[in-house]
């Protein structure tokens, strides 16, 4: 348990989920390929960003500690996505699908969530168009970051989904130097 409170806190030495990093033509932006990988994903509806994922945060971190079918403690992994599905009108509730990267030694099988809110997520081969930000993030930083990204992408004529997108953040509230964050909008498939 100290070794996942540590990873939980300080950041370190997390397992990150594999990617090739493609040819990009802006250094504003990376492009990506991640390989298909099962994450352990919460839903939550509401109106804020911050407190749904707070409340899928914790959901996830009770399942590493063992709220699952094993009853097992499962390594920390980095970095906590949260894919924002926005509501159809500007009053209307968004859904926050908060996930963790299951770990490579429980990837072939995961144990299963005895929480019935928490879903084993198995994330096929996608490409994602990635900018990487510094500092504390929230909802309105990261949608600062996603309308940059959104420039980036039009002024170099790439095809991208728009909604729903991903936010990523790799560091412990506690971290307050080097933190980063991510926003990923994925390659429109033809």
């Amino acid at each position: 348990m100290i070794k996942t409170v540590q990873q939980a806190l300080f950041s370190m030495g997390l397992e990150l989920p594999r990617f090739i990093a493609l040819e990009c033509k802006s250094e504003e932006y990376e492009m990506r390929r991640y390989q298909t990988t099962n994450w352990v994903s919460t839903s939550v509806s509401g109106m804020q960003y911050d407190p749904a994922l707070n409340t899928g945060f914790m959901r996830l971190f009770r399942y590493i500690q063992g709220s699952n079918g094993n009853q097992e403690k499962i390594e920390m992994t980095a970095p906590v996505t949260c894919l924002v599905d926005p509501g159809v009108g500007p009053a209307c509730e968004a859904t926050f699908t908060i996930s963790f990267l299951v770990p490579e030694k429980h990837q072939a099988d995961p144990p299963q969530p005895a929480d019935p809110l928490v879903f084993i997520e198995n994330r096929k081969q996608f490409t994602a168009y990635v900018r990487t930000y510094g500092g504390f993030s929230n909802e309105q930083r990261s949608r600062e970051e996603l309308l940059k990204l959104t420039e980036c992408l039009q002024r170099d004529g790439l095809e991208f989904v728009d909604k729903p997108y991903y936010t990523a953040g790799y560091d412990s509230p506690f971290k307050l130097l080097n933190r980063r964050n991510e926003v990923w909008l994925l390659q429109k498939t033809p």
